[in-house]
């Protein structure tokens, strides 16, 4: 059956499983759309390419799944680029569409071409750094060649995203649609009888050594652990055998953090728990999933490992050994080693380590810090320790929560193995929670918060109208300091109060919502946070929560910038 190669693209995609696709049309793109009219695939318009390519983020992230966006030539796709770049860095599978000018004109200086001929823009030189493949298709006859590349990519453990520019000629090509049936568009599904290998079994062996000769072991959780599933086991292994356990940034929620083993965050921008257990207490560090970068590694401090027995488990080679050198390294997916640990420790059975009372541990440093005026949080912050002690005891257990702040929420908000938080820690590029937590609801709706502060919001709020025509509750959190607030800080710390370009005027919120056609609150005191939590409907709505903070105020912490 001939098809045309737009018609190809689209059951392409419909084979790779998107149901979903985040973009803008434009004239080099439209063969494509048209395709997509008659698919099952729902195509979701943006305000902004930038918000199509955060939102197939934030769908890939709640997903686990491919996600999707497009986009037209020229201008259509450079406007991705900090949303790929975002993709990129946090390995997210995204499958990109741009049009391109017909090859007819290379060189001849078309309306947006991007073909890099003639002195036009060079597309695929713009996006080769931020994604793990990238192909203009100026012919048909190598068309199975590229797909089988992307699908390999895009479903591989070490995904990330893929850029597949379509001349708008070649769209209109006729191609046989049979060729997809020798295209791989599905993971080839991984025995799990298999014994590990001589060498992993050594690895567990000594593994479980290095634990049983451990006085005070602790756990560093990352990413790594939730992208495989290997959370239970995280827990597992730190209950049966009373071990603390710490997390990456993003690792948050590999573990309950209400667990009285739980020592929160580590990381430059936390209340330094973790950080301070290791140093002064812990003789072995074990390392599941976490890539030790400038903000959990304390900005490279060697205080943080020094004299300590460092295990590291990562799926990917590039990570092993990259900042700290560790006594074992195992190149293997974490649930699978996991249980392999686990089952070793049924054989030969450990004695529970004597780690101590990690409340009362916490309870005391938090004494001392306040003591000491060291406290991350002081005063100033009340509203804001108060806004995530309601989240954390007042709101369903099933929430879903996107940050551009990270830092409030790294040390205030309790996550579990029940609710989901997704930081922005990729190139941490402002303006990302809103558009990735509306690409997360089309997914699977649920009670979604965007975080983020009055900087960010200003770069992406066009894209709340995208939640107001998909009809998607949102629930966003706005802190209103009238300023870049980490800028600022700098500024105080390192710049003797040389304020320039941190400050501004903020729009009226309360009009700006009503605009919208969406709820404001306006939070200045604790009798309106009180009735922000009796009153308001998380699950349906979408609403817009403005919490002011003196600009003054700071968070405890130094990037030493």
């Amino acid at each position: 059956m001939q098809v045309q190669v737009s018609e190809l693209i689209v059951k392409y995609m419909e084979r790779l499983g998107i149901t979903t696709i985040f973009g803008m049309p434009g004239a080099h793109i439209l063969p494509v759309y048209d395709s997509l009219y008659d698919s099952d695939i729902q195509s979701v318009l943006a305000k902004h390419e930038q918000g199509a390519a955060f939102m197939a983020c934030g769908y890939a992230r709640a997903s686990g799944n491919i996600s999707a966006c497009i986009t037209t030539a020229g201008p259509g796709a450079t406007n991705l680029v900090t949303g790929i770049a975002n993709a990129y860095a946090d390995k997210q599978p995204i499958l990109i569409i741009t049009g391109e000018t017909p090859t007819y004109i290379f060189g001849k200086g078309g309306l947006q071409e991007s073909s890099g001929e003639g002195g036009s823009i060079n597309q695929s030189a713009l996006f080769d750094s931020i994604t793990r493949y990238s192909r203009v298709i100026e012919r048909t006859d190598y068309l199975p060649n590229v797909l089988n590349q992307a699908s390999k990519i895009l479903l591989s453990d070490n995904a990330g995203p893929v850029l597949l520019s379509l001349p708008y000629n070649v769209q209109k090509e006729m191609i046989d649609l049979a060729i997809l049936d020798d295209i791989v568009c599905s993971r080839t599904p991984v025995s799990t009888d298999s014994e590990p290998g001589p060498q992993t079994n050594r690895q567990v062996k000594r593994f479980v050594e290095l634990l049983r000769d451990s006085q005070k072991p602790v756990l560093v959780s990352g990413y790594g652990c939730i992208k495989s599933g290997a959370q239970s086991l995280v827990t597992e292994l730190s209950q049966s055998l009373n071990i603390p356990v710490t997390s990456s940034l993003k690792g948050k929620g590999s573990i309950n953090e209400c667990s009285e083993l739980s020592l929160g965050s580590l990381g430059v921008t936390s209340s330094g728990y973790a950080f301070d257990y290791i140093v002064n207490h812990a003789d072995l560090v074990i390392v599941l999933g976490a890539s030790f970068n400038e903000r959990t590694s304390y900005l490279w401090n060697d205080k943080l490992l020094a004299d300590k027995t460092v295990i590291q488990i990562d799926i990917n080679d590039e990570q092993l050994n990259k900042v700290y050198q560790a006594d074992l390294g195992i190149q293997a997916d974490i649930k699978q080693t996991l249980q392999d640990i686990l089952h070793e420790i049924g054989q030969q059975p450990i004695d529970k380590k004597q780690s101590g009372n990690i409340i009362e541990f916490k309870n005391s440093f938090e004494e001392r810090a306040n003591n000491n005026g060291d406290s991350i949080f002081q005063a100033e912050f009340s509203l804001v320790k108060s806004l995530f002690e309601k989240m954390n005891t007042q709101l369903p257990h099933e929430i879903t929560i996107f940050d551009d702040n990270i830092i409030f929420a790294q040390n205030l908000l309790q996550v579990s193995t029940r609710n989901k938080f997704y930081p922005n820690a990729g190139v941490s590029s402002l303006g990302h929670a809103i558009p990735a937590a509306i690409g997360a609801q089309f997914f699977e709706q649920t009670t979604m918060f965007a975080i983020i502060g009055d900087g960010g919001f200003q770069m992406c709020c066009m894209e709340i109208m995208t939640a107001v025509n998909y009809d998607k509750p949102l629930n966003i959190i706005l802190f209103n300091n009238s300023s870049m607030g980490l800028i600022r800080k700098n500024q105080v710390q390192s710049y003797e109060n040389r304020f320039i370009d941190c400050d501004f005027i903020n729009p009226d919120y309360k009009k700006l919502a009503d605009s919208f056609g969406i709820n404001h609150h306006l939070i200045q005191d604790e009798s309106d946070m009180r009735s922000l939590f009796a009153d308001t409907d998380f699950e349906t709505e979408i609403n817009l929560i403005e919490i002011i903070i003196d600009k003054n105020a700071f968070p405890n912490y130094s990037s030493r910038r």
